[in-house]
């Protein structure tokens, strides 16, 4: 058994431990302070008991954090509606040095408003014995009431040192967007010995194939189901099915596994209630501990506290290639290194791992002139860097305008329509981050080892903001591959909010989608031009091609009764704004749907247009060869056999999913590149410099 220790809390708030140190142990209490190496702490937040209530009804959704030296390395899942929560969560922190005491906030967790705070404590770590588990017990205080009860904390920790590593630490974001704009980063650090840090240890692929015998939730006997998932700070929401009890979402997804051991995937379904909250319909968890890697897992899981059945694929693959480290260490200027890479992507390695399109590397450089969003008129910045669902983050500097970050982050590329974003932000203490600025780029748009000062934008990248960021970035990638893969669904951005009603949106997809009927009538003006002769060689070729494929066909658009429910004034403006959302919706869908056709033929991305006109000479030989009704032969078959030879893919339309590719206008615009200041030329300050 272990012998105890003794903790002792700062700025007067106590808290009780139920294990002393033993004076015989490895104690670093007495070690130096001023230790060259660094800590691991490994901490497993168990649960909590007799906690404050600060609800309405007695209750509370306690939540924690661990801070060390002011910012936060860790924010557990939220428990709801209970005082004795049991978290059983795990956060490996790294540590320079143990000087800074672990700071254990609790929060009841309030929907739309400032959550309360519930107590806090301190843990000495200059009191942990070295290597050997301790359980600690924390009793929560708060300092203006320091004779109120608020409960208490278990945690068990273990420290570790970490010597012969690296002292660079850098930053990884988890976000939770659908709660707040909140976020909270986990420090991570470079090996010397392996020149790249893997951030995450693996992919969780997850397909959502459909519900059976869901609960009924609405007056009619029917619901309208989603699901939300939810892996440590990872979350992911279903589209909606609308009155159904067996939904059919056929959905894919993926989430970053960071434990070798795996975890816990916590799942709820929902019934979406316009007006009101949300009924709850069910929940289940798949423990991924449990799953055998590289094999696709088929779960039929039954949901507790509601009825039916979730079907799920499930696959635990390896981690791919993405890593952070300094500038003097990058993977395209090693030649051997570089080689492999050119090897991996060249065009004889067309069929071996179709997923892996491509390499990209980002330089971090330096940003200038950055927006002061501090009293003292300086900024805590720090750079954070996404590709899809991946997103990494560099360190923050501390009170300055012009930092220099000099990082170089890699990733792999799955789609290389994707857009690089790099946005920066200011660091703030207890607070969300302030945004300074944005940049976005299309990986198809970028020049090969060109550093490039880019001109930081707003958060709708409709406009320029203050300041400059210098980025070198490199992409390598199989072009057989990027074809390939523009013919299948895009994927999507799980972390985006929803849309919201705005005036000036909806007015703009107004005029957009007005652009757009009006190509379709002078469209048939041109046509009706034909039949009036006004062009009579123009008229008689027309007349030749419309004799030849002239077919019928007829459409039936079927419409669902809508049912006839009393609602309050309240439920009754609520239905109207998700009515003017959905229109504002579709009429940005089908406005962007005919720009993209509009940006095909405008050579808007040359390599799509290009891939377009390959697809259609291809098409064009093979008319030639086989005739039509072999064609339409075989084309039938694959589609009336796809649900027997798999019966869980998801449908997918190839020639929606290549034009989901092109840009519309409105994203022709986000991408466009500002001409920066020619001041901030880093060529020109290299001349003054010398001068």
């Amino acid at each position: 058994m272990l012998d105890s220790c003794k903790l002792k809390s700062a700025c007067n708030l106590p808290f009780i431990c139920n294990k002393k140190i033993s004076t015989a142990g490895t104690s670093n209490a007495e070690a130096p302070l001023a230790d060259p190496g660094m800590y691991q702490l490994d901490i497993t937040l168990r649960r909590g008991q007799s906690l404050a209530a600060r609800d309405r009804g007695g209750t509370s959704d306690p939540y924690v954090k661990f801070k060390i030296g002011g910012k936060e390395v860790f924010r557990s899942k939220i428990i709801h509606k209970n005082l004795n929560p049991v978290w059983e969560e795990k956060a490996c922190i790294l540590v320079d040095h143990l000087r800074e005491p672990l700071y254990i906030k609790v929060f009841d967790y309030d929907f739309g408003l400032q959550d309360d705070f519930m107590g806090s404590a301190f843990l000495d770590l200059t009191q942990l014995e070295l290597n050997r588990p301790t359980d600690v017990t924390l009793t929560l205080k708060d300092p203006h009431y320091p004779d109120h009860d608020l409960g208490i904390i278990l945690l068990s920790v273990i420290l570790t040192p970490k010597e012969g590593e690296s002292r660079d630490v850098t930053m990884l974001m988890r976000k939770s967007w659908k709660r707040s704009s909140k976020f909270q980063t986990q420090s991570l650090r470079l090996s010397d010995l392996h020149r790249k840090s893997h951030l995450w240890r693996g992919i969780v692929s997850i397909t959502l194939i459909e519900g059976r015998d869901l609960k009924a939730m609405d007056s009619n006997g029917l619901s309208d189901p989603y699901v939300k998932f939810r892996l440590g700070h990872q979350k992911y929401k279903s589209k909606i099915m609308p009155k159904t009890l067996n939904p059919q979402w056929r959905e894919q997804f993926d989430f970053h596994l960071y434990e070798e051991r795996g975890g816990i995937i916590d799942i709820t379904a929902w019934d979406k209630d316009a007006g009101k909250r949300d009924d709850f319909i069910g929940r289940c968890q798949v423990d991924l501990s449990a799953l055998s890697r590289e094999q696709t897992h088929k779960l039929e899981l039954q949901l507790e506290e509601g009825e039916g059945h979730l079907v799920l694929l499930v696959t635990l693959t390896a981690s791919a290639t993405v890593s952070i480290s300094d500038l003097s260490v990058n993977s395209l200027e090693d030649q051997k290194e570089r080689e492999e890479i050119l090897k991996r992507y060249s065009p004889l390695r067309i069929f071996h791992n179709l997923k892996d399109v491509g390499f990209l590397q980002v330089k971090v450089i330096r940003a200038e002139g950055l927006m002061a969003a501090d009293v003292t008129g300086k900024s805590d910045p720090f750079c954070v860097v996404e590709l899809n669902n991946d997103r990494l983050l560099t360190h923050t500097v501390y009170k300055n305008l012009n930092p220099e970050w000099n990082k170089v982050f890699t990733f792999n590329i799955k789609d290389i329509h994707s857009v690089l974003e790099v946005t920066v932000y200011d660091e703030d203490r207890d607070r969300s981050a302030d945004f300074l600025g944005k940049v976005a780029i299309p990986l198809l748009s970028i020049q090969n080892g060109e550093q490039k000062a880019y001109v930081l934008k707003n958060k709708q990248l409709t406009g320029p903001t203050k300041g400059v960021i210098y980025l070198e970035i490199d992409v390598i990638f199989n072009a057989v591959k990027a074809s390939l893969r523009t013919l299948i669904p895009k994927e999507q951005k799980y972390i985006e909010e929803e849309n919201r009603l705005s005036k000036q949106l909806l007015l703009r997809n107004f005029i957009r989608m007005k652009r757009c009927v009006m190509v379709l009538v002078n469209a048939a003006y041109y046509v009706n031009s034909c039949f009036d002769w006004d062009s009579p060689p123009r008229s008689l070729a027309a007349f030749v091609v419309v004799e030849d494929m002239l077919e019928d066909e007829e459409e039936e658009d079927d419409k669902d009764d809508k049912d006839s429910e009393k609602k309050g004034f309240i439920n009754k403006i609520y239905a109207i704004q998700e009515v003017c959302v959905s229109v504002q919706n579709i009429l940005d869908e089908v406005a962007s749907f005919g720009e993209r056709i509009k940006n095909t033929f405008n050579w808007t991305v040359p390599f799509l247009s290009w891939l377009a006109i390959v697809a259609l000479c291809v098409f064009t030989v093979i008319l030639y060869c086989i005739p039509l009704r072999y064609i339409v032969l075989v084309w039938g078959i694959n589609k009336f056999t796809k649900k027997l030879r798999s019966p869980y893919a998801i449908d997918n339309n190839e020639l929606l999913d290549f034009l989901s590719r092109v840009p519309s206008d409105v994203q022709v615009v986000q991408y466009q590149e500002l001409k920066p200041d020619p001041s901030h030329s880093p060529y020109k300050r290299k001349k003054n410099n010398l001068g």
